[in-house]
């Protein structure tokens, strides 16, 4: 058997944590393996140790037979191994072109000569069906562009061992078909693919084997053709998952929420525009609704707008009736809104500060945890504990562990905990399970419909489209900054949903729904 890439015995460890526990993985020439784990299981780490941004403390690498040490990134490439990485590695003032050139540039008499590279770049571009713009600038292009720029940029230097790394967490359903179908364009040319993910479906789409990670150990590695997706969900998490989200019918009461007549401005390419353009929508006691679109249509402005950490240039924000447009942050904070933020680093936790002081962050100046000015540390710890346990949170040193280094995953159930704990009358939950697996995603919506049942008002911003169709009683679609439709996720399909987010399908939302 020809085995293109073979890591044998690999064990990388950090400080209090094997990341890599004595783990093997073999793939074969052309085909598409994936590799599966919760968040934490170790599989970026096991592909950077192969990519050559760790060094593994024991094991070794045989590349197509032989044995190779890989120093860094320059080695891979030397070997013929490519990586996108989750978060692409773009100069955004580049063009496309230069982008892909990017430290291989052909120089004549101190001159870049481009010439060469582009008719090498349209040629692939062409060949794979990845048509780009050569001399666009990359922060003009859409995130499912950029990722054809990474794509381009393995083939341009004649990687023929790829990995791809949670490659479809930032696209629409459209662009992610338009994804499978390239990898397998370039399986069918003789490539290799390594595919990181934790979207069961994805690897039954295009995976032929699959090799399971769970807590840095080897689990096993299936044929994806003859193995169900409990079966690999079970593997994964070790304990039975169940996959749909069982909710029973809302049963909405009185508005809590209502937003009017919305407006943000944001200075664009040099004019001013509204980014978030004349919304108005409500949302009631007992039901989740959902606003779902494509990154960068505005979503993250108008939740900034709602909770306050930014400006809006018109309308208002109701609470319980109440107006909160003007509220300070602290105000909507005590008076019932609750907010899970989309970027769980710069608006969700203090990186530096232990978990039990995140856990209280918002409520550290109450009297049952503060007296004349000075914290009650036994309650704050009695309290985090409490969390802990209940929401699962799992930590090196429990409540004194510094948040940054633990998991996405587990930062994440604390800052739900948090919110939830609260019990607000309006939750705002933007991206809640973001990069989290199975078991974490399972958990947290669970966590959400328990607080819908018990009459809170929740308005969930995703971009998971098994999300939003799962975990919504009504679905808001945003394009351009406006609400282009209102939909039942019970009389709507994923297809139709993905043509609104993209603009190319619009109807008028109820206003009074």
């Amino acid at each position: 058997m020809d085995y293109v890439i073979e890591m044998l015995n690999i064990t990388k460890e950090f400080p209090g944590i094997i990341a890599n526990d004595d783990i093997t993985l073999r793939v074969k020439q052309g085909e598409i393996h994936a590799l599966l784990g919760e968040n934490g299981a170790g599989k970026s780490t096991l592909m950077s140790v192969l990519f050559g941004l760790y060094q593994p403390e024991k094991g070794t690498i045989r590349v197509k037979g032989k044995e190779a040490v890989i120093k860094g990134p320059l080695d891979a490439n030397a070997l013929g191994i490519g990586m996108v990485h989750q978060h692409f590695k773009l100069v955004h003032n580049f063009t496309v072109l230069q982008n892909i050139v990017l430290g291989m540039e052909t120089v004549k008499g101190g001159m870049i000569q481009m010439a060469d590279a582009r008719a090498k770049v349209m040629a692939l571009s062409e060949k794979y069906n990845l048509l780009v713009d050569p001399d666009a600038l990359i922060s003009d292009i859409t995130v499912g562009m950029q990722q054809r720029v990474e794509i381009l940029k393995m083939l341009y230097r004649d990687n023929d061992i790829l990995i791809f790394d949670e490659p479809t967490a930032v696209l629409t359903p459209q662009e992610i078909d338009e994804l499978m179908r390239i990898m397998k364009d370039l399986v069918a040319e003789g490539k290799s693919i390594l595919f990181i993910t934790h979207k069961l479906n994805e690897i039954k789409a295009v995976a032929d084997q699959c090799t399971v990670l769970r807590r840095g150990k080897y689990i096993g590695t299936i044929q994806v053709a003859d193995t169900d997706k409990e079966t690999m969900s079970e593997m994964m998490v070790g304990r039975k998952v169940n996959l749909t989200v069982e909710k029973a019918q809302a049963k909405p009461g009185e508005v809590v929420l209502e937003v009017k007549d919305v407006c943000v401005k944001s200075v664009r390419e040099g004019h001013e525009q509204n980014v978030v353009d004349h919304v108005s929508f409500q949302v009631r006691k007992g039901e989740i609704v959902c606003i779902a679109g494509i990154d960068g249509n505005g979503q993250t402005e108008l939740v900034q707008a709602i909770t306050g950490l930014s400006g809006m240039s018109q309308g208002s924000i109701l609470v319980n009736g109440e107006d909160m447009t003007h509220k300070s942050i602290r105000y909507k904070n005590t008076h019932g809104v609750s907010h899970i933020p989309e970027d769980r680093h710069k608006h969700g936790l203090v990186l530096d500060y232990n978990l039990a002081y995140n856990l209280v962050l918002q409520q550290y100046f109450e009297p049952s945890f503060s007296k004349a000015g000075f914290l009650k540390k036994d309650k704050v710890n009695a309290y985090a504990d409490m969390l802990i346990e209940k929401y699962d949170i799992r930590s090196g040193q429990g409540r004194e562990t510094i948040t940054r280094s633990m998991s996405g995953g587990n930062q994440q159930k604390a800052i739900v905990a948090r919110e939830i704990m609260k019990d607000p009358d309006i939750l705002l939950a933007v991206q809640p399970t973001r990069g989290l697996d199975v078991g974490a995603i399972e958990y947290i919506h669970k966590q959400l419909v328990a607080q819908r049942d018990s009459g809170s008002a929740i308005l969930l911003v995703s971009l998971e489209l098994d999300e939003v169709m799962n975990l919504s009683d009504r679905i808001l679609v945003i394009y351009e900054g406006a609400i282009v439709a209102e939909l039942d996720p019970k009389e709507t399909t994923v297809q139709e949903l993905g043509l609104y987010m993209a603009g190319s399908k619009r109807k008028e939302a109820k206003q009074d729904a």
